[in-house]
């Protein structure tokens, strides 16, 4: 079984130690609706929203359709699991790039983690990423264990995005119940990644985690910077999100993100869960297209990930 070394810090009485450990890969937790086992299922995470941007909750199964590269698919079942649990990861930038906008940062995982964090129900894991990933607290409830990390970060070294998204999908997600998601607080500008950027967004794919991006780079360094479009690594964070079914945000200010946070929040907490079983079993290793209709409502706009890779090997039916 495939071990990949994470490095981990613990916090304690302001004294740092950082600790080398390893997590085994494991598989994905198997859909009740998967009648045999190998048979390829696809659970979809899905957000509707109407013309003004407003969640939209009372939607039945007979209002869906999901196409696969073009075929119409038939959806077993559809669930509203407002109290799942969520296992939400944070992943902030630490690298040279965003020193000036650290304390933006920190301030922005914190609001997060204290808005969405449902103590004995959800749980957060919290990695910096510069030349390297490192798991500085692994899925835990306790806010005050989180807090404790998040502001001993230090700005160092160039940035890694890609690689920190790849790993917490592939090393910590696969095990977590529940839903799960990924919220990046970063520049978005990789300079150190192995994996690019398309390996991530599959990874992510793969596991069913979600992104969602806060951009920080309108947080300039001696407080708000405006009206920069199209800064670098902007794009990026927004292909990240849009092909994972999240969402990305571009905040000018701190005074942006209760906002955000809560838009997030519900969110996780009003999608729906679609579940089918594709009518594709070839295990060909191929990208498969996804599009979510919606029949029988107008002005409606959907969010799902777009689609996934089968998996390779021989194919059971």
């Amino acid at each position: 079984m495939k071990r990949i070394d994470i490095l981990v810090g613990s916090f304690l009485f302001g004294m740092t130690a950082i600790l080398a450990f390893s997590f085994p890969q494991r598989p994905a937790p198997q859909s009740p609706g998967q009648i045999r086992l190998g048979t390829i299922g696809v659970n979809l995470p899905v957000t509707v929203v109407d013309k003004k941007g407003r969640l939209v909750t009372d939607l039945t199964l007979e209002n869906f359709e999901v196409y696969e590269d073009g075929e119409l698919q038939f959806i077993r079942s559809l669930s509203r699991e407002d109290d799942l649990p969520l296992n939400i990861g944070v992943l902030m930038d630490a690298s040279n790039s965003v020193r000036p906008k650290l304390k933006f940062e920190k301030g922005a995982a914190m609001s997060f983690l204290d808005a969405v964090v449902r103590r004995g129900q959800d749980r957060a894991l919290f990695v910096i990423f510069n030349s390297r990933v490192e798991l500085l607290q692994d899925f835990t409830d306790n806010l005050e264990d989180l807090r404790d990390a998040i502001y001993s970060v230090k700005a160092r070294g160039p940035t890694s995005l890609y690689d920190a998204i790849y790993r917490v999908c592939q090393e910590k997600m696969p095990s977590a119940q529940g839903r799960r998601a990924i919220v990046t607080i970063s520049d978005g500008e990789d300079t150190a990644s192995q994996h690019t950027l398309d390996e991530a967004i599959e990874m992510a794919q793969k596991t069913e985690v979600i992104i969602y991006c806060i951009g920080t780079t309108n947080a300039g360094p001696f407080g708000v910077t405006r009206g920069i479009k199209g800064a670098p690594g902007n794009k990026e964070l927004e292909r990240l999100a849009t092909e994972t079914g999240g969402r990305a945000f571009f905040p000018t200010d701190l005074y942006e993100l209760d906002k955000i946070f809560a838009e997030i929040e519900e969110e996780l907490h009003n999608q729906y869960i679609l579940f089918y079983i594709s009518t594709n079993q070839e295990r060909d290793g191929k990208f498969r297209k996804i599009k979510v209709k919606i029949v029988g409502r107008d002005g409606l706009h959907v969010r799902a990930k777009r689609g996934y890779k089968a998996p390779l090997g021989e194919s059971l039916l």
